[in-house]
């Protein structure tokens, strides 16, 4: 894959959730392992299948635009001691999402997509990938907040914050 200039608002945005990702995993590598068993009302996912899917779903939106195999599902943490390595999985995956939401727009599909995958726009997938896992942070931190854990302030994971961080000011 070549390594197009980067449209730099994409890219922020790109960072960002690689940013926002990784501060979730470290704040919830902070708390003890009960954490990760906790679940909202009404929600059969737990904290670290949360977790788990959110990286995993980041994996095959970066599968998609690769135009490689779908890769496996992340496992599914239970201590908190496993997230060094879910980070670190994260973050790689972020990455790759970089690089590929920098590729100029046409369809992106798997390699070993079947008949029923639905080719998408290169746009789609970067779009969903970043929705996708501001959805399941907030959904991580609702989960925790429900049960008496106000752990993850999303507030200091947004954008502004964001920006603060890396040096740019809001």
């Amino acid at each position: 894959m070549d390594n197009p200039a980067p449209n730099p608002s994409l890219d922020r945005l790109l960072r960002h959730m690689a940013w926002a990702n990784a501060a979730l995993i470290d704040g919830l590598a902070a708390l003890p392992d009960a954490a990760l068993g906790l679940a909202s009302p009404r929600n059969e996912w737990p904290v670290a299948r949360i977790l788990a899917h959110l990286v995993t779903a980041a994996s095959r939106y970066a599968a998609r635009l690769e135009g490689v195999p779908r890769p496996p599902e992340a496992a599914v943490p239970v201590t908190t001691r496993e997230l060094t390595a879910l980070a670190a999985r994260c973050a790689a995956i972020d990455a790759r999402l970089r690089v590929a939401g920098a590729q100029p727009e046409g369809l992106a599909a798997y390699a070993d997509a079947d008949v029923d995958d639905v080719p998408r726009a290169r746009s789609t997938v970067v779009g969903q990938a970043i929705h996708h896992a501001t959805e399941h942070r907030a959904q991580i931190a609702g989960a925790l907040a429900t049960n008496g854990m106000d752990a993850i302030d999303l507030d200091a994971l947004d954008l502004w914050a964001y920006g603060e961080a890396e040096g740019l000011g809001v």
